[in-house]
């Protein structure tokens, strides 16, 4: 039931051009090391999110479908969560937080700095929201460019074919 599944699947979102199939691609991405319920549950959230933060769907929309389909209780606040949260590394516990930081935000830093000041698994928590936030409000460029300069040329390379398959699935 960990929360690894729902921290590595963003790139599922950005693959598929339908719900369905980023679902089943989240399932079979975390079947590999997550293969539990919860697990499985976490990656198809987090990947669902980010594809309808990417295809338009307004918070309220995510937050109906993330509610409905996977059962998550989003009715806590940042503020409630914030005193009582502690390092957790189940998806039950973590991906619902990362959806509130999400939903509670402003703006793709904003998000950031929301899901950090949880505490917590942190780390994890932020790779969460911060994925569907760059679904919803894109990374800014002054960002994206400071953190590609600090990333060797090979991982670079990596990131350019990704930009580059993930923009051909877009146009097809």
């Amino acid at each position: 039931n960990g929360n690894g599944s729902a921290m590595r699947v963003s790139a599922v979102a950005w693959l598929y051009q339908d719900l369905d199939t980023v679902r089943r691609m989240a399932r079979l991405s975390a079947e590999v090391t997550h293969n539990h319920p919860e697990g499985i549950k976490g990656a198809k959230a987090t990947a669902a999110a980010i594809y309808l933060a990417r295809t338009g769907s307004t918070k309220a929309e995510i937050k109906a479908q993330m509610e409905g389909r996977f059962g998550y209780d989003l009715s806590r606040s940042c503020d409630e969560i914030r005193p009582g949260y502690r390092h957790v590394e189940s998806c039950q516990e973590t991906v619902p937080e990362a959806i509130t930081a999400f939903l509670e935000g402003e703006s793709f830093e904003d998000v950031i700095r929301t899901a950090v000041s949880l505490g917590g698994d942190c780390d994890t928590l932020t790779c969460i929201a911060g994925s569907i936030a760059e679904g919803f409000y894109g990374v800014p460029d002054v960002l994206k460019h400071k953190c590609r300069n600090m990333l060797p040329d090979i991982l670079n390379e990596v990131l350019d074919r990704f930009e580059t398959i993930s923009y051909q699935k877009h146009t097809e």
